[in-house]
């Protein structure tokens, strides 16, 4: 169907009993990012501005800030250190808040990954959202058992 060379995305959504504003800090404050997602969080949120996401000691997210509209929108380049399929800035995530009735409707959209890395990264996402979606809503969701284990 695809040629090997293709890129896919994946998109994911979740509804979050908290306030856009209360959301977004979540993305561009290391201390709450670290959080949901990492071990050790190094974050610039600005446009051009790096973060690292060290996972688990072996994995490492690496990307840089690429549109930041407060409140409402962080699009980000995405990759993984070592990664020859996946490596930093050859794939690009956009995370769009939306209020909704008394909360946020989170929009996950993981664009130009191949097709053979998009299963892990939705497993990955739906991990984390979770996390994410827990947190937000001010329960812990408490240390992330992937940050003990290496995924690859």
């Amino acid at each position: 169907m695809n040629q090997t060379n293709s890129s896919d995305k994946l998109m994911k959504e979740i509804f979050i009993e908290c306030r856009p504003e209360t959301l977004f800090s979540f993305f561009t404050d290391p201390d709450k990012l670290v959080r949901w997602m990492g071990r050790h969080v190094l974050l610039e949120p600005s446009i051009g501005g790096k973060y690292r996401i060290d996972v688990n000691g072996s994995d490492i997210a690496m990307g840089e800030y690429k549109e930041i509209v407060p409140n409402e929108k962080i699009v980000m380049t995405w990759g993984w250190e070592k990664s020859k399929l996946v490596p930093p800035g050859s794939s690009t995530i956009e995370f769009k808040l939306t209020p909704k009735d008394n909360g946020t409707l989170l929009m996950l959209t993981h664009y130009d990954l191949t097709e053979s890395e998009v299963s892990s990264h939705q497993q990955g996402w739906t991990h984390y959202m979770a996390r994410l979606q827990s947190l937000a809503q001010g329960q812990d969701p408490g240390v992330d058992p992937w940050s003990v284990q290496a995924m690859h």
